[in-house]
């Protein structure tokens, strides 16, 4: 009996070959690191960033709460309060560090949103074809008219401060070049040989689609997921900035940096310099983890 559970794969055979798996994962890591080095610093900021939104969330990491006063107001850095202290005596480490939950709560929920949204309808609107395809892309040309921030202004403007309706404002913004860039691939697939071939057997619209058209799209899906969570982080920022993003007592990076803004001449600079370093770092992260993705998963540049 027990030699038989030892040599069953979930016993101590399924976990030597697992522990086996591991250096060879690492090794593959390795040499993916070694090919695309800016695309490791972006993916290493990334996970940084979400292993800050998570331990400021849930107080794992050793930060004050970010919504009360500890001492007194517009402190200059120092030890006890690393980056200073706001208008009120808030501390503003525990600001920042907590305004990266927010920033990515917005910008993982609106590119999940809107990126799968976004897919669907390229997809089986591009497939379908005439008259529906020839609809959907003139409501595109629509979207894709307006600036992505002025229509997300005017989204806000109508809906109020939200962190929700923050997220409804930056799908709305970026279904429109989504829908875009997933039809222009899916009118070369629709042209491949497989799929007339599996026209040809008698597969239906839905199997061709989810089984031919999907798939070979989901390295597109992956490369805009990553793109535009820098690009909804940076439209979240913009709007709190200006007052109709994440409501006031929220301590998101654009919010910091409104206060900073008319209080910081008199005050220190220092109130605007680290928002502002913790929004450039998580764009960069994400846009050049998005850049080495795409030359990965894409085969006409996976050569060079």
């Amino acid at each position: 009996m027990l030699s038989r559970e030892i040599g069953a794969p979930g016993g101590v055979a399924g976990l030597r070959t697992t522990l086996l798996r591991v250096p060879a994962a690492l090794q593959s890591a390795g040499a993916l690191a070694r090919r695309k080095p800016l695309g490791a610093v972006g993916a290493l900021i990334a996970i940084l960033l979400m292993l800050i939104a998570i331990g400021s969330r849930f107080s794992i990491l050793p930060v004050v709460d970010p919504y009360e006063s500890v001492g007194d107001i517009f402190l200059s850095p120092s030890r006890e309060f690393p980056m200073g202290t706001d208008v009120i005596g808030r501390d503003v480490l525990s600001r920042v560090l907590y305004g990266s939950w927010i920033s990515l709560y917005v910008g993982i929920g609106s590119v999940l949103i809107g990126i799968t949204a976004g897919f669907v309808i390229g997809v089986a609107s591009t497939y379908a074809g005439g008259v529906v395809d020839l609809a959907f892309q003139r409501v595109v040309d629509a979207l894709m008219s307006m600036p992505g921030l002025i229509l997300a202004l005017a989204i806000m403007a109508i809906l109020g401060p939200s962190l929700n309706n923050v997220i409804l404002a930056i799908v709305i913004g970026m279904l429109a070049p989504v829908i875009r860039t997933v039809r222009s691939q899916v009118l070369t697939l629709k042209e491949m040989d497989y799929v007339t071939a599996a026209r040809a057997v008698g597969a239906r619209p839905g199997r061709i689609v989810f089984r031919h058209i999907m798939p070979n799209c989901f390295a597109i899906y992956i490369i805009m997921a990553t793109y535009y969570l820098g690009f909804a982080i940076i439209i979240e920022a913009s709007l709190s900035f200006l007052g109709v993003g994440a409501p006031p007592d929220e301590p998101s990076w654009g919010g910091i940096l409104t206060v900073a803004s008319k209080e910081a001449p008199e005050t220190g600079i220092w109130l605007l310099v680290f928002p502002g370093i913790f929004i450039f770092v998580a764009v960069l992260g994400f846009n050049i983890l998005g850049d080495a993705l795409r030359d990965i998963l894409d085969p006409r540049l996976r050569g060079r």
